[in-house]
């Protein structure tokens, strides 16, 4: 009996080794499969956001070209009736010095300054042809800002929005103005905070302005990457009064800050932007006459 227990016993033991090895095995194929199918999922996640971002891309670029070519056919029309208007002096100019000398040189000097004009607005067509970032675009709307906030959620970003006041409808280049320095934060939170970033975006409409704020915790998303709990958060995020100083009085400078702080001014805003210790990152433009800025003054044309 005892003999028989111990040859069953083994077949038994040989029986429980080989199961376990195949539920290994079957447990490591489902992680791979599992893991293969997670990678797939991301990278076809990555696709849509790269292709969404290509589509407002080139939906923005044609808008800039659309509104580059309208001015510039409004400068041309200007410029063909100043050349129109210097040839047709220019004719009354010969006749006159024909019968009247001093009144041709009178009238030829009046032709050099109008021919400075006319040299002035064809400078102006090929300013446009040639440096169109600054020119108007009809993009994009409040409705294309929750398109980008869709596109940044899906790469990784908790976006929050809020908007307080009457909104106006703003001109074509202050609204890809807004728009370029709202992708422009959100693309830089998401670069230096990590997904998981919490980012809270405010719109706040005035009578002829508008404030832009865009604040996000990429500190403290940091933090919560490395798994640490709410106590451990908050001792890793701590800062000194000279931090805080710091934060206030440094100079954030680089390519995408700069450009942000110029598509401001071009419509008479300002942008300030600096980090917020233990924190994370704060971006802030105030546009105080945007409902009637046309990128050179914000003179009230309703007036």
């Amino acid at each position: 009996m005892n003999g028989w227990l111990q040859e069953n016993s083994g077949a038994l033991m040989i029986g429980l080794v080989i199961a376990a090895t195949a539920l290994l095995v079957t447990t490591v194929l489902f992680l791979v499969l599992w893991l293969h199918a997670r990678h797939a999922r991301r990278r076809l996640a990555d696709d849509r956001t790269e292709t969404e971002w290509t589509r407002i891309d080139r939906e923005l670029d044609l808008a800039e070209q659309q509104g580059r070519l309208r001015i510039i056919r409004e400068l041309q029309d200007v410029a063909v009736q100043s050349l129109s208007r210097l040839i047709t002096q220019a004719e009354g100019a010969r006749y006159a010095g024909e019968s009247d000398p001093e009144a041709g040189i009178r009238a030829s000097a009046a032709l050099v300054e109008r021919g400075r004009v006319a040299l002035g607005d064809m400078r102006r067509v090929l300013t446009v042809a040639r440096e169109g970032e600054q020119i108007s675009a009809p993009r994009p709307s409040l409705q294309s800002a929750q398109d980008l906030f869709q596109v940044m959620r899906e790469a990784g970003l908790e976006i929050s929005f809020e908007e307080t006041g009457e909104r106006f409808t703003l001109r074509r280049g202050a609204e890809l103005a807004v728009f370029r320095i709202l992708q422009g934060t959100l693309e830089n939170a998401l670069k230096h905070g990590g997904t998981g970033t919490r980012v809270r975006v405010g719109f706040t409409w005035t009578r002829e302005g508008l404030q832009l704020g865009v604040d996000d915790d990429g500190i403290r998303s940091a933090a919560r990457r490395r798994g640490l709990d709410r106590e451990e958060i908050n001792r890793e995020t701590q800062y000194t009064i000279d931090d805080d100083f710091k934060a206030l009085t440094e100079s954030i400078t680089g390519a995408g800050i700069t450009e942000m702080r110029e598509r401001a001014a071009l419509f008479g805003g300002a942008l300030d932007a600096h980090p917020v210790p233990g924190v994370g990152f704060t971006v802030s433009v105030a546009f105080p006459t945007l409902r009637f800025h046309n990128g050179v003054h914000g003179v009230d044309l309703s007036r």
